[in-house]
């Protein structure tokens, strides 16, 4: 079996259908005639049938709301891929046939408001339709002879903390159909209900309420076993209820350490519990993970295992500091705000000898993982635990290295959390919530284009979050999703996520598909001004920064009032998307985005700049200044060189500024960067350093005490380290040249390779005695400019040496 990708509709030739017809697959939706009215419920779909010889049948397969396919017991695959009812997602698999008779079965399971806040859905069903037609009557849903069933055995629990990540699970193995994935589980099967037939998203004519399928945009996910961790406390507890149970190291079981750990490794260590014992054992994965838990028991009529996750543990009895997280002494396995055991799932064995193996619909993370085992009058066998690693494929194609080797430490810090940020869509945090916010996945995007060449992750997330537009211009915050939340700010930084898209990867027909919304964005703003001409505050969340000062993050004014940052952001951004029009052959929108901005300065100039302080405050009384607003401006390029040297100077000098935090960090260190502030941008790194010293595989959300231990938006150093100190980004739209302008500091060298999408663009900077050595080396038909302290040298493709002064 393997998964295959596909571009455009795979049933060509619509031309010369009905118009009824138009856009209509010959397969159609099918649905478990026995399902209850409402979720949450899961189902099994089979459908038997015969090769005549050795074949191998393409097959396009989607689910409302997922879906795992198995052909004769063996998983094919899983979906489907995260989208919306507009853009919904089908995965293609070549199925290779041997002659004689296969069972293809897919476990489909549907939610509803216990799904994940990410996880739409219009109603539930299965659809499978062979790119052969010759096949529809064998395996076409709709079309063949299709049966289902509600599998029986699951309950839903309330994921409690974790609330935007869907249910959790308690399966029940006496009620459950083992073997289901044969196709030869129990009874109960029977034919399906047959709805409409597949809509395709490319014709959209008389469709009603139903998904509009579109091949799959991203490759498949990682699933690979983990096998590292190491087994830290094994106890007998009194009761399955751990979380008020303190981890003290005197009630550690040394001697059966050795037999968990073997399990943890898979080293063929299957671990029995004898009967009427209750054991609790912590792994300490050593690294951030997200996966799908196995066990597979035998025996063990009536016990109990589960398998609870968390990022770390907690130091006080209320639950809110965590501390060193390499440390468990002393610490409760809690969940925060809750104080309940966990978040996780568990399994109910039921006695049977053959194995069982329990798995899970979902997949859980975090650092610790804690199993409780409690069993009854039946000894129970452990024969395998199994952490199923998944994320998008993402590695780091790119490499630095600085004389400082402070700074490549932190790499791994940040690129693990990207990765665990990193599935369908981006997540802001996979713990609490794995949805796709706007701000979160701008700095997320940047960092993947400096890193690797493959940008279907990024490219999909602009689409999907343009995809949220609402009548008043706005975006949703984040997307998909099912809950609606309004964070106004987040609209103008997707305007700059379509900007950064252009700018390092291209592709002109995809952006001006995008720019109906860059301009219903800019219009929606527009509409905000008030009697004193500026930006008012939109309606809406305008949380802007963790901030310890700013109530849930939101700048002084900017829940009523006027915001400077929010009107400089409208600046900022108006400036990015003009240049977009101007790349898009649009001088006269271009120009409007100018007059704009040439209106609301002279406001903003009125309002917000404090002659005294020679700084921008954040409100129009003056009482309050941030690093934000200085930035913003800053970046913004319209101060002129005089104000801005003095605003860059007292934003380094004043000590009393509301100081950016982890997540708008970002636009302070592109600020350092466009103003040569490198030597600053390594002191304000102290903040990531600590992050290892106080034993984290990944960045935080917000200052200690912190709530998610893996934020993607605090991995933006790592863009940093190639863009900034290495200096290597576009020098035009689509990446068409490169700009090379390294920023050392107080650093002797730096070096690296950035992935471009034409190869690799190598760069090595060293400075020794007054003379600066750059040796750079680009891709095949690509050229550029390299620009040190006022010197700028033109680049061509392949190595080149570069010696200032000359």
């Amino acid at each position: 079996m393997l998964r295959t990708m596909i571009v455009g509709s795979p049933f060509g030739g619509q031309e010369t259908r009905s118009w009824g017809r138009r856009g209509r697959w010959n397969c159609a939706w099918i649905s478990c005639a026995d399902a209850p009215p409402s979720p949450p419920f899961v189902s099994a779909y089979r459908c038997r049938f015969t090769a005549d010889a050795a074949t191998t049948v393409r097959v396009h397969v989607t689910a409302d709301e997922r879906y795992e396919l198995f052909l004769d017991g063996v998983r094919v695959g899983r979906g489907s891929e995260r989208g919306d009812a507009e853009n919904w997602f089908f995965e293609t698999y070549d199925l290779s046939l041997t002659p004689g008779a296969h069972t293809l079965v897919a476990r489909v399971w549907s939610l509803g408001g216990m799904a994940a806040f990410a996880q739409m859905t219009v109603r539930p069903g299965f659809l499978i339709a062979p790119q052969d037609e010759a096949y529809d009557g064998r395996i076409g849903t709709g079309v063949a002879a299709w049966e289902a069933k509600i599998l029986p055995g699951y309950a839903f629990t309330d994921p409690i903390a974790a609330w935007g990540t869907g249910a959790n699970l308690v399966v029940d193995g006496a009620a459950f159909d083992w073997g289901f994935e044969r196709g030869e589980s129990g009874d109960g099967w029977q034919p399906v209900t047959v709805a409409e037939k597949g809509a395709d998203y490319t014709w959209r004519n008389e469709i009603t309420d139903e998904p509009l399928l579109r091949p799959a945009v991203l490759p498949a996910m990682l699933e690979e076993p983990f096998r590292g961790g190491r087994v830290r406390h094994v106890e007998a507890v009194p009761t399955t209820q751990t979380s008020d149970i303190v981890v003290r190291a005197a009630n550690h079981l040394a001697d059966e350490t050795e037999g968990w750990q073997r399990l943890v490794a898979g080293n063929d260590g299957a671990m029995t519990i004898p009967a009427n014992t209750r054991r609790r054992v912590i792994v300490d994965l050593d690294d951030y993970l997200c996966a799908y838990p196995e066990v597979t028991v035998s025996g063990g009529a009536g016990s109990l295992v589960r398998v609870h996750w968390q990022e770390s543990l907690y130091t006080d009895p209320r639950k809110t500091v965590k501390g060193n997280r390499d440390e468990i002494e002393g610490k409760w396995f809690v969940t925060v705000w809750s104080l309940k055991d966990g978040i996780g799932d568990t399994f109910l064995p039921d006695g049977g000898t053959d194995e069982r193996r329990f798995d899970t619909l979902w997949w859980q993370c975090g650092r610790y993982v804690e199993i409780v085992v409690e069993t009854k009058a039946d000894p129970l066998t452990i024969h395998n635990l199994v952490l199923r690693e998944t994320r998008y494929p993402l590695e780091m194609d790119s490499t630095f290295a600085a004389s400082d080797p402070t700074l490549a430490e932190l790499i791994p810090l940040m690129l693990r959390t990207l990765q665990m940020c990193s599935h369908e869509t981006y997540m802001d945090c996979p713990y609490f919530e794995q949805l796709m916010y706007i701000g979160d996945t701008r700095l997320q995007a940047l960092i993947t284009y400096a890193i690797t060449a493959d940008d279907r992750l990024p490219r999909k997330a602009v689409e999907l979050l343009g995809a949220s537009r609402m009548l008043n211009g706005l975006t949703q915050s984040r997307y998909p999703g099912r809950v609606r939340q309004i964070i106004p700010p987040f609209s103008l930084w997707w305007v700059c996520m379509v900007y950064d898209y252009a700018l390092w990867r291209g592709d002109e027909t995809f952006i001006r598909e995008l720019m109906p919304t860059v301009r219903g964005v800019l219009d929606h703003f527009g509409r905000l001004r008030g009697a004193d001409g500026l930006i008012a505050s939109a309606k809406g969340w305008n949380v802007q920064d963790w901030v310890p000062s700013w109530k849930d993050g939101v700048p002084p004014d900017a829940y009523d009032g006027a915001s400077a940052l929010l009107n400089w952001q409208y600046i900022y951004t108006l400036e990015l998307a003009a240049k977009l029009e101007r790349w898009l052959g649009e001088p006269e929108l271009a120009e409007r985005n100018r007059r704009l901005i040439a209106e609301l300065l002279p406001r903003i100039e009125e309002s917000f700049w404090d002659e005294g302080r020679e700084l921008y405050a954040d409100d129009k009384a003056h009482q309050f200044f941030s690093e934000h607003v200085q930035c913003v401006a800053l970046l913004s390029g319209f101060l002129g060189a005089n104000k801005s040297k003095s605003v860059f100077a007292n934003l380094l000098a004043a000590p009393d500024l509301a100081r950016t935090t982890i997540y708008f960090s970002h636009y302070l260190f592109e600020t350092l960067y466009q103003y040569g502030g490198t030597d600053i941008f390594r002191e304000r790194l102290s903040y990531w350093h600590e992050l290892n010293t106080n034993g984290l595989k990944t960045t935080i959300e917000m200052p200690e005490p912190t709530r998610s231990d893996c934020h993607a938006w605090g991995a933006h150093p790592l863009y940093h380290f190639l863009a900034s100190v290495l200096g290597v980004r576009p020098g035009a739209m689509g990446f068409s040249t490169v700009r090379v302008a390294p920023q050392l500091g107080t650093l002797s060298s730096a070096s690296g390779r950035v992935a471009h999408p034409k190869g690799f663009i190598d760069v090595s900077v060293e400075r020794d005695a007054g003379t600066l050595t750059a040796r750079i080396t680009l891709p095949e038909g690509v050229a550029g400019v390299f620009l040190y302290e006022g010197a700028e040298v033109a680049l061509h493709a392949g190595p080149q040496t570069i010696t200032l002064p000359p």
